[in-house]
């Protein structure tokens, strides 16, 4: 297995004594040299002088009045969104601490800075596992997903991949990296990673053109209950067990946490005795039934439960998940 998702910036960081990724210069110094930051022809001396001060030194006090002295409207927020993202970042003992303690007070990072984080956390969760379907199945946590759904086949394809093939003369970011990479765009295909295509993965790690079938008795669905369990682990240090079930029973039922936004709703919707229609329930692509391995990790008055897990697409066939539900919704003794 060969390095896979480069760009993200995990051979940039420090780990600590306790496996936790640590902020160093170079990762913030990667942000500071972003297209949004980057000086263009048009900038003024004081951007031109700021920009470079900050690749010299990129933990560098910034006053506002170094702000203020920018001609251009868009570089002054530019910087202030990236130097508040900057003073949380260094604020937290790790890049795990500063994630998840975006999700227990105001957020206010730009999404791409939040899906940026969520991958280089599991970049380094995923450090020496050769199956490229559990970094494939890794992507449903930081990038938007397209279902389709064909004779009981449940397939993802990446979003933004997809809009790419579907828009005419509209390439995206993606195109313009294929491009760059000179990659004629003929041979960008959706191909479908299962247990003998898996290593396909690793030649194609950050075109995001594979698709994972997610079926309960597809290789695709047992990654996805291992990445899970992996992100559980690390951020817990709770083992738990993750495996699809095709229903929830009654008498398990006494919790359960959405993956998403639509699965959450869905669940909430059944679990509290509101009427649910046909067509929203064919909307759930996946149950999944938790148990945790240690019983006195859950909470005392629910000790030996199951936690039941749902991930739902939207009317148009998204899906987004949002992998801090499991930071903060599980039933935890204590907390990390």
């Amino acid at each position: 297995m060969a390095d896979f998702w480069r760009s993200c910036g995990y051979s940039l960081l420090e780990r600590g004594a306790d496996g936790r990724l640590i902020v160093t210069d170079d990762y913030l110094r990667a942000y500071f040299t972003r297209p949004e930051l980057a000086p263009v022809e048009e900038s003024c001396g004081d951007e031109r002088a700021l920009h470079a001060a900050l690749l010299q030194n990129p933990r560098l006090n910034v006053e506002e009045r170094q702000i203020a002295a920018i001609r251009d409207g868009e570089a002054r927020e530019n910087y202030r969104v990236m130097l508040r993202f900057r003073a949380q970042l260094l604020a937290a003992p790790s890049l795990e601490a500063f994630y998840s303690g975006l999700f227990r007070h105001d957020v206010a990072v730009p999404p791409l800075f939040i899906d940026q984080t969520v991958q280089v956390i599991l970049r380094g969760i995923l450090e020496g596992d050769g199956d490229g379907l559990k970094a494939r199945a890794a992507e449903l946590f930081f990038r938007g997903q397209r279902a389709n759904l064909d004779h009981g086949a449940i397939r993802l394809a990446d979003d933004e991949t997809v809009e790419m093939h579907a828009t005419s003369g509209a390439l995206g970011n993606l195109g313009k990296l294929i491009l760059e990479a000179q990659t004629p765009l003929r041979s960008v295909e959706l191909d479908v990673l299962d247990a003998q295509t898996h290593a396909e993965y690793w030649r194609r790690d950050e075109r995001f053109d594979t698709v994972l079938q997610l079926n309960s008795s597809h290789s695709g669905c047992a990654a996805l209950c291992r990445v899970l369990e992996a992100w559980i682990a690390h951020f817990h240090q709770t083992p738990v067990t993750i495996s699809p079930v095709r229903e929830i029973a009654d008498e398990d039922w006494v919790w359960h946490v959405g993956l998403d936004a639509e699965a959450t709703a869905i669940l909430n919707d059944i679990y509290n005795g509101g009427e649910v229609d046909t067509a929203r329930m064919k909307r759930i692509i996946g149950l999944y039934r938790m148990d945790f391995r240690n019983a006195s990790d859950m909470r005392a008055e629910l000790a030996g439960q199951p936690v039941f897990l749902g991930l739902a697409i939207t009317p148009d066939h998204r899906l987004r998940m949002k992998p801090q539900n499991l930071l903060l919704n599980l039933p935890l003794a204590r907390r990390a």
